[in-house]
């Protein structure tokens, strides 16, 4: 049974740096895909980051891009989210998610596409 655990989340500034973590257990990750998601309060969990664990090939929500990167430790099977500029909008739950990849696929944005869930860290950015 595979199990994600996330953590590294905290209370930052505006403009602050953080690197969220998320270990892998209990399956061989090389044919999976990972996400990062996130859920602010009373709005519906997002696409944040995606990247194909044995390519390596990362995929970004708009709004991320150029301040997070999506990472992987292929030999501590453990999944990174590191997030730079950090804006009070992206106070949320973040989790990490997991799925085996589909012959022509790399990445997956959608979250019903993905069968194991973390439990959820908490990020929040003051103004």
């Amino acid at each position: 049974q595979v199990q994600l655990v996330e953590s590294g989340g905290g209370l930052v500034q505006a403009g602050d740096s953080l690197r969220l973590s998320c270990a892998a257990s209990g399956g061989t990750f090389s044919n999976y895909a990972m996400a990062w998601f996130r859920q602010a309060p009373g709005k519906e969990r997002e696409f944040v980051a995606a990247i194909s664990w044995r390519a390596g090939s990362t995929y970004y929500e708009d709004s991320v891009k150029g301040r997070f990167t999506i990472s992987r430790d292929t030999v501590k099977n453990t999944l990174y989210l590191q997030m730079n500029s950090l804006k009070p909008e992206d106070t949320a739950v973040y989790y990490c998610a997991a799925r085996l990849l589909r012959s022509g696929r790399s990445y997956y944005t959608s979250d019903y596409e993905y069968d194991y869930w973390g439990q959820g860290t908490q990020v929040t950015v003051s103004s």
